[in-house]
C-alpha cells in the first residue's frame, strides 16, 4: 500500500464530507461518500476497518444535515 497515494484518497474523501459539491443534497452527498469509500477499500489503499471508520463519519454527517432540515418545522 503507497502511503502518498492512501493519504491522498483519504483528503479527497475528507474534502468531499467538508464540502460536498454545489447543488449535491444530502442524500446524494451521503451516496458520494460511500461509492468513495468503497473504491478506497477497492483499490486496497484502506482496510475493512478503515473503510468502516468512514462509512460511520459519513452516516454521521448525513444524521446531522437531516436532523438540521427537519430542525425548523
Amino acid at each position: 500500500m503507497n502511503d502518498q497515494a492512501k493519504q491522498q484518497a483519504l483528503a479527497a474523501w475528507y474534502q468531499l464530507l467538508r464540502q460536498p459539491e454545489i447543488r449535491m443534497d444530502s442524500e446524494e452527498h451521503y451516496d458520494e461518500l460511500l461509492k468513495a469509500a468503497d473504491e478506497l477499500e477497492r483499490k486496497g489503499l484502506i482496510s475493512g476497518s478503515e473503510w468502516r471508520v468512514l462509512l460511520r463519519e459519513a452516516g454521521a454527517v448525513f444524521a446531522n444535515s437531516i436532523a438540521g432540515l427537519g430542525g425548523g418545522s
